[in-house]
């Protein structure tokens, strides 16, 4: 679906010149061109010029060689003598070779004089001549018909005869398989099976210039010389041959006799065909109609592979026996990129170079380039590596042409969108209105046949209806109406209608732009040029053409977009707004030039036009007047439709970017840090955009073979859903939703005020029960809110009930199951309410709801409405065998009441409810009701049912029960004493060591003494396991009476002061010598085995620090556990038989992803744990040594809160407890420095050049941060913050003297 435009043009003048050949300079960007001229003396004299391209412009030409060749063959010359002319790039010298059998090279190099040198010469002459595609072989055929294959220093490599009776290497072996003679002949018999073909009646065609051709493949492996045959004795016809040879010129196959087959020859590039061209109609030519002349493709092997016809009109004449149509084929030719194949056709007055391309197995005419008047081409050939690019010599001027691909579609908006795309093919518009149909090409809906004989160069589309504007070279331009119809309906698709033709002075025409129609009028804009471009404004409307005004531009080589007559790019990639009246305006720069070009509105402002644009290289920018943006780097193609930019990628997907995005992001202030976001969809490999039709919601794709596929893209469907939400068009939009599968909670979540407020227009558009269950059900499901949802399925529903309960029966039910939560209840109900009023109804409503809900569900639920003739109903119409519900429905029936409704709960497991008709049921069935609570755990429901009566305290008591077997013995004693349970609460209180309340309560009951004792005494034994010293202390002295048992508790918590305070006032000083003493030196040696502990750990930890970083130093590779870069390419095999597995060092075991992804947070805490454990060897363990060092400082400050508690009275004690005391306190003085002094080491980090000290030798510290770069996480002294020894009040001064 895509044309050929014109992009640009060059025209060299060379007035003096005589061209004969050109040549391209790929590293210089320049052009070689020769000219030749016969002297006195019959020689030839070649002229070089050389014409250097700088940005789109040409210098003048400067003569760089001359020489003159000696002399010319015995055969007839053919106008010009230069064969062939080529830039050697390994040598830097242009190679020219001549007819007359000389090859002259002239360095190209910038120290060396530019001096014409014959290299070799071929005495018989030279026929055909051709270098192949990487310059470094050339192909040669001589005057004597041998094929000479030379490199590119001249040196011969292969020489041989041209004719030969051999097929070639790739000769096909026939084992009869699919021969003729097997074939079936229907009515001409088997005898059609025995006749062979005649070779003496193919020749070749009139217009056959006898000369030899040479043509390489693409990638230089083959190369396919076409001669003719050699007389023979049975016939004078000498017919054309195709020879496929190797790179060493070894004969790889032969074609197929073509019966007027001609001498043009051209090698696909991509390797795959080779096209000629044969003439029919005449004696020794192809059996067909008389004129016929097609073009025609071959396999490597020689074989014919399809063929497409000239549509050249013909006059066949006959003068001195010679046949002539009135035009010849010259030369054929393929564009680089092997899309566009050239024929050059030479006519009685002029010649004509076709440019041809194919789609979906059909070859289209897209261009046609005729000569200037009175000259004629002398060279046609394609940019070897610009694919667009197109060179056509006459005698004395150079042109070349740049082309572009381009889908000429109109650019008509919502609601008139038809999606119309035009497509050349000759005189002939293929037309098709993708709204109404999607005619796959080659076809087409509409076939416009053009008043002219030549192809138009451009078209382009209004923007208010499909008036389409074709623009000829010549400044020919034709104005038509297509009148195209939108809607189904009879009669044809189409009836264009000529609105208006003329012709405007513009110099070269190149492309036109349509503006909208106003009052019954257009103005076109017509770029041409006459050095720099031009803006031509014709007015077009009630059979006027009327030129209004010409503005020229500041530059050339620009380009114009198709609906847009007053925007205009230069070619540096500058946007300018053109006035009518004659002046230009930058408003915006891409950052390069882009072909493509598309200029969109803001909605809020017309002052800030956004404008989109694709660069050759697949770059797709957005610029505006206040800047610019990439929006993707390796785009096909785009478009704008529905308020998106639309563009298909190399990647195979289409990325949708809405313009308010680009409005936004492009407007001043915005941050441009991030990217423009865009919806994205996968697309056939190798898609690109044709168009997209808002009103359809279609984007169609045409896929590399040409054939075409739309679809219906999500951000296009929703644009055109909100639309009709917003116009009210419910019906619409629904089915929209409904065709396309979105989510139909989008029309309430769009505009949810606009929907309620709309209900009533919604339900009297949809009307169909089918749809409205459809929406209900949608919206039941989707992620709104459940207040929302409530909200859509009450308001249908009311407004159904409104209009007709007995219609929308089965969507009011709907309603009532997708609420959330649903309401099934209230859909039962509604089947009673029905019952009695439409009884016909009943069966297809419990059948739907059936449908809906789960049938076991709807019987639980009428069971729980204790409805047993609705249940019976649910149950028949489900389907339930009688034999599961009807003795269970039997039993219940039997049942009292109450105990009806608690049996019916209970199965429902609705137990609560079960409880509160069990309590209803009366006093005799307390009991059941107790074992009822006990089991279901239903006491705060018990006791709020039984506050107040008389089984409250039993209720109570069941509930302390729960709670001591809970182990809950606070509140289980509480609970106790409330149902004035006091030998259960004591019990309770002693298990939770509450002995406050427990004595309290003891005493207020009464408790005889010794009971009390006895209790006390079991008290501070589990208070004293519990490390609570002083209350089992105040215990055994309030309670139990026992002084010497009170001071052990208190000797055993550290707590001298009280042990001596009780002793001095219950006059008990034995107590000292035998409990107190003792006490403090078993005490003393418990601090003093914890400080060793420390102080081993301390020391061990430390020297483990030292290591861990010395080794980080010195084997940083074994501490990360990194590997060796420089073994990253070294196999080594081992010993070791395993199985081979795809797993390399690169690859990451799927395995591990998915552990990782499914821990859980338990499994993480554990991995958290892991990592501080500290296990040796691991890289986390440094981070754990730091840790314990930290949590040593605060074990020595509870250590030296015990020593403070101590050792006042080990100074008031014995001789002995002082000496132990000062000693204590002495060692725990020389922990602190040490722990201080290794807190200091461990956390000190040295000046940047310690690193380079030696690691044998340092501190610890000097060596923390010794491995740089080489670091793979981060450093434990950033993690763990450097720990403060916090210094209490614990020490007794009198011994801190020296």
């Amino acid at each position: 679906m895509r044309n050929l435009g014109l992009r640009d043009v060059q025209d060299i003048a060379l007035p003096s010149a005589n061209i004969s050949a050109v040549a391209i300079d790929l590293e210089e960007d320049a052009i070689y061109v020769t000219s030749e001229r016969q002297n006195a003396d019959a020689d030839i004299e070649v002229e070089i010029f050389k014409l250097e391209l700088h940005q789109n412009k040409v210098a003048q030409p400067s003569l760089v060689a001359l020489f003159t060749s000696n002399s010319i063959p015995s055969f007839n010359p053919p106008p010009y003598q230069v064969l062939a002319c080529q830039i050697v790039p390994e040598n830097r010298e242009l190679a020219v070779i001549l007819r007359c059998g000389d090859i002259v090279t002239v360095s190209l190099q910038q120290d060396d004089a530019p001096i014409a040198d014959i290299v070799g010469s071929i005495d018989s002459g030279i026929l055909a001549a051709t270098w192949g595609p990487d310059e470094s072989l050339l192909a040669l055929v001589t005057g004597d018909n041998k094929l000479i294959l030379m490199t590119s220093a001249f040196d011969v490599l292969s020489e041989g005869p041209l004719h030969t009776d051999d097929y070639g290497e790739d000769a096909p072996i026939n084992v009869g398989w699919g021969a003729k003679q097997t074939q079936f002949h229907g009515s001409l018999g088997k005898a059609a099976a025995q006749v062979t073909t005649r070779l003496d009646n193919i020749g070749s065609s009139p217009d056959d210039d006898e000369l030899p051709r040479v043509s390489w493949r693409g990638d230089g492996a083959y190369f396919v010389v076409s001669t003719l045959s050699n007389k023979n004795l049975q016939s004078e016809m000498r017919r054309r041959v195709l020879r496929v040879y190797n790179r060493d010129a070894v004969l790889q196959s032969t074609s197929e006799a073509v019966a007027g087959l001609e001498h043009t020859i051209s090698w696909r590039p991509s390797g795959n065909l080779i096209v000629s061209t044969q003439r029919f109609g005449f004696e020794g030519g192809g059996a067909g109609k008389d004129g016929r002349h097609d073009v025609v493709f071959f396999e490597r092997n020689g074989l014919r592979h399809g063929e497409f016809n000239l549509r050249e009109p013909w006059t066949k004449t006959t003068l001195e026996g010679r046949i002539s149509w009135g035009y010849s084929v010259k030369e054929v030719a393929w564009s680089s990129d092997s899309n566009i194949l050239s024929v050059w056709i030479r006519g009685k007055d002029k010649d004509v170079v076709q440019l041809w391309t194919s789609g979906n197995y059909h070859w289209y005419l897209k261009q046609e380039i005729e000569s200037p008047t009175h000259e004629r081409f002398v060279r046609v050939f394609w940019h070897p590596e610009d694919g667009s690019k197109l060179v056509l010599a006459t005698s004395s001027q150079l042109y070349l042409r740049t082309y572009g691909w381009e889908t000429w579609v109109s650019a008509t908006t919502f609601p008139n969108d038809s999606g119309t795309v035009a497509v050349m093919d000759g005189d002939n518009v293929l037309l098709t209105p993708f709204r109404s149909q999607n005619v796959p090409p080659p076809m087409s809906s509409f076939k416009l046949a053009l008043s002219s004989t030549r192809t138009p160069l451009h078209a382009s589309f209004s923007p208010t209806n499909d008036t389409v504007a074709f623009l000829w070279e010549s400044g020919l331009v034709q104005v038509w109406n297509l009148q195209t119809r939108l809607g189904p309906g009879p009669g044809k698709i189409m009836n264009p209608v000529k609105v208006g033709e003329g012709s405007v002075s513009v110099g070269l025409a190149r492309r036109v732009s349509v503006s909208a129609v106003v009052d019954g009028k257009i103005t076109l804009a017509i770029l041409g040029s006459r050095g720099n471009d031009i803006l031509t404004y014709v007015e077009v409307g009630d059979g006027a053409f009327e030129v209004k005004n010409e503005v020229g531009l500041p530059g050339r080589g620009g380009t114009i977009p198709g609906a847009a007559t007053d925007v205009w790019q230069d070619s540096t990639g500058q946007v300018f707004l053109v006035v009518i009246v004659g002046s230009a305006n930058k408003v915006a720069k891409f950052p390069e030039f882009c072909p493509s070009l598309r200029r969109e509105s803001d909605p809020s402002s017309d002052e800030n036009p956004l404008f989109i644009g694709l660069s050759n290289a697949g770059k797709l920018y957005a610029a505006n007047p206040s800047g610019s943006t990439t929006l993707a780097t390796d785009a096909n193609s785009f478009c704008c439709a529905s308020g998106f930019v639309i563009y298909a990628t190399t990647a195979h997907e289409a990325h949708f970017v809405p313009t308010r995005a680009l409005f936004s992001f492009l407007s001043p202030g915005y941050s441009k840090d991030g990217k423009v976001e865009s919806e994205v969809r996968r697309v056939e490999r190798g898609s690109r955009i044709v168009t997209a039709v808002t009103s359809n919601m279609a984007l169609v794709l045409q896929m590399p073979r040409g054939n075409l596929e739309t679809v219906n893209p999500r951000p296009l469907v929703l644009e055109v859903v909100k639309k009709d939400v917003d116009s009210g068009q419910w019906r619409k939009a629904f089915l929209s939703c409904r065709k396309h599968r979105i989510d139909l909670n989008i029309i309430v979540e769009h505009n949810p005020e606009g929907f309620f407020a709309g209900i009533s227009t919604f339900v009297e558009q949809i009307d169909d029960v089918d749809y409205i269950n459809l929406f209900l059900t949608g919206v039941g499901r989707s992620t709104m809110t459940a207040e929302m949802i409530c909200r859509v399925c009450d308001g249908v529903r009311t407004e159904l009930e409104n209009r007709n309960l007995n219609r929308y029966i089965n969507s009011i039910l709907t309603a009532y199951v997708f609420r959330q939560p649903p309401d099934y209840e209230a859909g039962l109900e509604l089947l009673l309410r029905i019952r009695e009023s439409a009884p016909h109804l009943v069966e297809d409503a419990v059948k739907y709801i059936i449908f809906l809900v789960d049938a076991n569900t709807l019987f639980d639920l009428a069971l729980g409405m204790y409805d047993f003739s609705l249940v019976l109903m649910i149950a028949q119409h489900a389907q339930k065998d009688p034999r599961e519900y009807l003795p269970f429905l039997r039993e219940l029936r039997s049942l009292e009441t109450n105990y009806q409704k608690f049996k019916i709960d209970d199965h429902l497991k609705r137990y609560e409810k079960a409880l509160r008709n069990l309590r209803k049921t009366g006093p005799e069935r307390f009991d059941e009701a107790m074992a009822y609570v006990e089991k279901h755990r239903l006491y705060d429901l018990a006791l709020s049912i039984w506050e107040g009566t008389e089984h409250f305290k039993s209720v109570l008591n069941v509930y302390g029960e729960y709670l001591f077997e809970r182990r809950e013995f606070s509140q289980a004693a509480l609970v106790f004493v409330q149902a004035e349970r006091p030998a259960k609460a004591m019990i309770a209180y002693e298990k939770a060591l509450d002995w406050r309340e427990l004595f309290d309560l003891a005493v207020r009951e009464s408790t005889p003494q010794d009971e009390l004792a006895e209790m006390g005494v079991r008290i501070a034994d589990d208070l004293s396991s519990k490390k609570r010293y002083a209350e089992a202390a105040t215990v055994l002295l309030d309670y139990a009476g026992d002084v010497r048992q009170a001071v052990i508790a208190y000797v055993d918590g550290n707590l001298f002061a009280d042990a001596r305070r009780i002793v001095s006032l219950r006059t008990v000083p034995e107590l000292v010598e035998e409990i107190i003493h003792p006490g403090a030196l078993e005490t003393k040696s418990q601090i003093e085995e914890d400080l060793g502990e420390m102080k081993s750990q301390l020391s061990k930890q430390v020297a483990r620090v030292r290591e861990l970083r010395v080794k980080k130093v010195e084997q940083p590779e074994a501490f990360y556990g990194d590997e060796d870069v420089d073994l990253h390419n070294i196999d080594v095999m081992t010993d070791v038989s395993m199985a081979p597995t795809a797993f390399t060092r690169y690859t990451v075991a799927p395995s591990t992803a998915s552990k990782k992804s499914r821990q859980s947070s338990r499994s993480r805490r554990k991995a958290e744990r892991k990592v501080g454990s500290g296990r040796k060897g691991t890289v986390d363990e440094e981070e754990y040594l730091l840790q314990s060092i930290v949590k040593m400082c605060a074990r020595l400050t509870t250590v030296q809160g015990e020593a403070g508690k101590l050792l006042p009275h080990m100074l008031q004690f014995t001789d002995e407890h002082r000496e132990e005391g000062k000693a204590l306190q002495e060692e725990l003085m020389a922990f602190k420095g040490e722990l201080s002094r290794a807190i200091e080491e461990v956390w000190a980090r040295p000046p940047p050049e310690s690193e380079s000290k030696d690691v044998a030798t340092t501190s610890v510290s000097q060596n923390a941060t010794g491995v740089g770069d080489g670091a793979k996480s981060q450093d434990p002294l950033d993690k763990i913050a450097k720990p403060q020894i916090v210094e209490p009040t614990w020490r007794v001064t009198l011994w801190d003297r020296k």
